[in-house]
């Protein structure tokens, strides 16, 4: 998709995103809030939530231009910020975790600590600045909060040391994933833009985002592609303005309860308007992401965790017709 080179004047969003504001009425809004929301440094409330999270989300992108989104996790600590704009992390891909080889010196990165027994999350996103056998450093490009809405309440119930299964993969959702995704409340999703110079230090980057909704609302539609809601967010549209400016994705979608993770990536498309995105209440788009690889691992969490609470927003949601 071509898109628009857009005056920014110090907004720190790129031509992807200021488009999906545009399209979605938004733009106005959050030309006044978005400097004030998305700052180049971590707040001390920031740094210190980071620093109690026991695992967190990261975005990269791998050999082939592809995003992957995957999970960190260790001690309380393992996250730490020695000052305002940078993050240490103790923590490196496990083998068999579609980042394994993408952590490298200079590359681009999107972070998200999420709280679950709170809702809270903050994201961050950064360049990886020094990288090591017991972790990495990541310098600060934009700090941001994200509001609570559509986070499943989870508590953590055992610790499971031990070692991780093989990971498997294949191409197609087979009936296994495709059952692991109907019963799912809970998705993160990385994107990724290009740099552009044009558009100046606002672009060239990655986000990772996470989406809620009842257990249905992926839909497997077969076995090479899925679908699922964007519900009202934060208006920065971060995930969708990426997506406009490069239609490639990876899910991470977690079995809390099991430890496990699916990684399903491939081509993004955004759906504005139709009747399929009419037919489900609550949602303002729709994504469909068209199937390229798909990673399975088994027990790879240290923490189990089980569901207390769903969400309060997903009162105003529905669930996908029967088709």
């Amino acid at each position: 998709m071509e898109l628009p080179v857009w005056p920014h004047a110090g907004l720190p969003f790129h031509s992807g995103e200021l488009v999906a504001q545009e399209r979605a009425g938004k733009r106005e809004r959050m030309a006044t809030a978005g400097g004030r929301v998305i700052r180049g440094e971590m707040p001390e409330q920031h740094r210190d939530f980071f620093a109690q999270l026991p695992f967190l989300l990261v975005g990269a992108v791998d050999a082939v231009g592809l995003p992957w989104a995957s999970v960190l996790a260790g001690a309380p600590g393992f996250a730490h910020s020695p000052d305002s704009t940078h993050l240490r992390i103790d923590a490196l891909p496990l083998p068999g975790d579609p980042l394994e080889h993408a952590l490298e010196h200079g590359a681009r990165i999107g972070l998200l600590g999420i709280e679950l027994p709170t809702r809270r999350r903050n994201r961050m996103n950064g360049i990886v600045v020094a990288l090591d056998q017991g972790g990495f450093t990541v310098e600060v490009e934009q700090s941001f909060g994200n509001c609570p809405r559509y986070i499943q309440l989870r508590e953590a119930t055992a610790a499971v040391p031990g070692t991780p299964m093989p990971a498997s993969h294949g191409t197609t959702l087979d009936d296994e994933a495709a059952a692991w995704l109907r019963a799912a409340d809970t998705l993160f999703i990385a994107t990724s833009h290009a740099a552009s110079a044009e558009e100046g230090e606002h672009t060239g980057g990655v986000d990772v985002s996470h989406r809620g909704g009842k257990p249905g609302f992926i839909r497997v539609d077969d076995g090479g592609t899925l679908t699922f809601p964007d519900f009202n967010g934060n208006n920065f549209f971060n995930t969708v303005g990426n997506l406009l400016a490069n239609p490639r994705a990876g899910l991470v979608v977690p079995d809390l309860a099991e430890g496990a993770l699916l990684h399903v990536g491939g081509h993004a498309e955004v759906i504005w308007d139709g009747a399929e995105l009419a037919a489900f209440a609550g949602a303002e788009r729709l994504v469909r992401l068209h199937v390229e690889r798909v990673v399975r691992r088994p027990s790879v969490l240290p923490t189990r965790w089980q569901l207390r609470e769903y969400s309060p927003g997903l009162a105003a949601t529905g669930a996908w017709p029967a088709v």
